[in-house]
């Protein structure tokens, strides 16, 4: 029998190309989607396309989007400084609708290729306060993809997986690393430089830099 396909959210970062081990190591063929969005640096992105080969996808697929359009992020606007401490309420690197774009495009992929699973590394333990991280925003928008489709209204159903949703930092590593993930390859700084280097300390580097300390394995982050 073929393999089932799943289509991931591949950012580059560490969660993402976890759940893209996870994915593969469930025995779907992985179809990976990242977005250059506009934001701050395209590191990521070469991220994305490093950590898609060493896990052997099927195809990996970049959308250009004009997310910097309309602003109102740290990560789009470069005239919003990104916060190197700890603040209270939904932090200023919060982009406007980013996840629901993302999943609603990834959906329309995945009913082209026959996908009926669409995984998100979004986490509610040690995250951001992000809204769109939450398990009621992925329970919903699993609701509205098989309202909006031809594929889910005549009952061929999609399920939105997010297999991070509550594990800690320190777990993912675990995971990741159990299953060969070469974190050496992913870039999580919001503001990393050209050579994918991470600052060392916007929120993003606190948590993962946390996250491998507490899961007592080595951090293969490159710093500035």
């Amino acid at each position: 029998m073929s393999q089932p396909k799943a289509v991931i959210l591949l950012s580059g970062g560490l969660d993402s190309a976890t759940i893209v081990a996870m994915a593969k190591a469930q025995g779907f063929a992985c179809y990976t989607m990242s977005f250059d969005y506009g934001q701050r640096h395209r590191a990521e992105l070469q991220a994305a396309e490093r950590v898609a080969r060493q896990l052997g996808v099927v195809e990996h697929k970049v959308i250009g989007l004009d997310l910097n359009g309309i602003g109102g992020s740290a990560l789009t606007d470069p005239d919003i400084a990104v916060p190197e401490t700890p603040g209270d309420g939904i932090p200023v690197t919060y982009v406007p609708a980013r996840n629901t774009v993302f999943l609603s495009l990834a959906l329309g992929w995945a009913e082209v290729i026959g996908a009926r699973h669409l995984f998100i590394g979004v986490n509610a333990v040690d995250y951001s306060g992000y809204p769109d991280c939450r398990p009621e925003f992925v329970e919903a928008f699993e609701r509205l993809a098989n309202l909006a489709t031809k594929a889910g209204v005549e009952g061929d159903t999609f399920r939105i997986e997010a297999p991070l949703q509550y594990l800690s930092k320190a777990q993912i590593v675990e995971t990741g690393t159990r299953l060969g993930v070469d974190y050496g390859l992913t870039v999580s700084c919001y503001q990393a430089n050209g050579e994918g280097e991470a600052c060392g300390r916007c929120d993003s580097c606190r948590l993962r830099a946390e996250g491998f300390k507490a899961a007592k394995i080595p951090d293969p982050t490159r710093y500035q």
